[in-house]
């Protein structure tokens, strides 16, 4: 192997040589982008860009336990190696020892694509998109409306190699499209968003036909007061709250009792109901069109990831089962802990056990409710409920009789995503969806609309 080799795998090996730490995780995470903006129906800016993260976990025993270092750094090559190497055991030997320590992961399968070279996305991912968005453009100017957006599509290959002899490599691709249709006087404003792997399942011009109709919603405007309504949440804020969910789901905060899964008196609520809905919230590597990392990738410790699980499988997980809290996230050290099974965050999320009806059939069964577009500016007030803060944006439509029958104004909402589940009466059908607020960090979900008959808008808002 040439010392000044620039292939991930090759980094990846060089760097485990270079390690005299007592254990080494190394990970190359080898990313490329592409994106399309457009403004007021025309493109605007279009771009490729790639780029390298090599991060260095060495853990050093000692005689009080074992500590770990880790350090990141963008745009290695070989010649930044051994510094960077040497900065992580530096790390691990001045650290106190981890409390999540535990043996490295073996004994997994190498892939068989370790070696390859890195897979790359392209200006070609948008070869048939980006003329069916330029169909959208004139569609939209005929009709009056202005498309503001923007489409990005990532592809990161991660490498993954340890001391125990593990040689893993994972490939993931994320797309993303968001789409705002603006009436010309900017009065009128209206949001859509999709996520994708390869941009070959989304229909700007669907999206275009969406957005009209909501703009031709808003010309009616109708003032409504705080209160609680029933309420249509559709699948990207369904997405938005429950990935809160998850996030908020870490087994030993809940058994110290200092979260919404906390037992009063003591442990966890694994197995209690939370929904009388047969609702099954889940995580599965494997699940088609949501593919993600089928082992851990952990570039650093908290409260639902471990360094020293890297590499550790991930097998499909229910977090709700049929209505029963059935698994909170552990690690292997937080699982020997609470004596749950061993449960590590998976990336993507899905909610299924719904009826079949989609978000336009339950808004033809509404005598009286509310239709949300999406949330955003989320954030957490308490804890030991989940209670949730945040605004809609970008179009709250009021029901009557079946039909929409004007746009309102924006609120403030207060919610807890376990109690909504606990009090929803209908969820429709799971389709793959965009969560609005977390898609910098979180893009794989599929959700049904629900349908809350009292949900908490607690104040009336002044945003878009």
């Amino acid at each position: 192997m040439s010392p000044r080799t620039n292939k991930p795998h090759e980094i990846v090996e060089r760097a485990l040589e270079l390690s005299t730490a007592d254990g080494c995780v190394v990970i190359a995470d080898e990313q490329s982008t592409a994106n399309l903006r457009w403004a007021g129906n025309a493109l605007t800016t279009n771009g490729v860009t790639r780029g390298r993260t090599l991060t260095v976990i060495a853990t050093v025993d000692g005689k009080e336990g074992t500590a770990s270092g880790v350090v990141s750094r963008s745009a290695v090559t070989t010649d930044d190696l051994e510094p960077l190497v040497r900065a992580a055991e530096a790390a691990a030997r001045g650290a106190a020892p981890a409390e999540d320590a535990g043996p490295l992961v073996y004994g997994v399968p190498h892939s068989p694509d370790f070696t390859d070279a890195p897979a790359e996305t392209s200006s070609a991912v948008f070869a048939d998109f980006a003329p069916a968005l330029g169909e959208s453009f004139a569609r939209a100017h005929a009709g009056g409306r202005e498309l503001y957006g923007f489409a990005n599509h990532e592809l990161v290959s991660s490498y993954l190699g340890t001391s125990t002899g593990l040689r893993l490599r994972h490939d993931q691709p994320n797309g993303t499209l968001e789409v705002n249709a603006k009436s010309p006087d900017r009065t009128r404003s209206a949001w859509a968003g999709r996520s994708t792997r390869d941009f070959k399942d989304v229909d700007p011009g669907a999206l275009d036909t969406e957005l009209a109709q909501r703009l031709d919603w808003a010309r009616r405007r109708i003032e409504l007061p705080a209160g609680r309504y029933e309420t249509l949440l559709p699948p990207t804020a369904v997405a938005d709250l429950l990935i809160y969910q998850l996030w908020s789901s870490a087994a030993r905060d809940a058994a110290e009792g200092r979260t919404v899964f906390s037992r009063p008196g003591g442990g966890t609520r694994v197995g209690e109901r939370l929904t009388e809905l047969p609702l099954t919230l889940r995580s599965d590597p494997n699940e088609p069109g949501l593919e993600s990392a089928p082992f851990v990738l952990a570039h650093a410790s908290g409260d639902s990831a471990s360094v020293f699980d890297n590499g550790l499988p991930l097998t499909a997980t229910d977090w709700v089962r049929e209505g029963d809290l059935a698994h909170l996230t552990t690690t292997r050290h937080s699982a020997g802990l609470t004596g749950l099974p061993v449960a590590p965050a998976i990336d993507n999320l899905i909610l299924d056990g719904g009826e079949d009806r989609s978000l336009d059939e339950m808004v033809a069964a509404t005598g009286r409710g509310l239709l949300l577009t999406c949330l955003w500016y989320i954030r957490e007030v308490d804890p030991a409920t989940l209670l949730l803060t945040g605004l809609t944006r970008d179009g709250v439509y009021l029901v009557e009789d079946g039909e929409v029958v004007g746009e309102v104004n924006n609120f403030r909402f207060n919610e807890s995503p376990v109690d909504l589940l606990g009090r929803a009466v209908e969820a429709g059908r799971t389709e793959k969806t965009l969560p609005r607020e977390w898609s910098d960090w979180f893009t794989k979900a599929a959700m049904p609309a629900l349908r809350v008959p009292d949900f908490n808008m607690s104040s009336v808002s002044q945003g878009v």
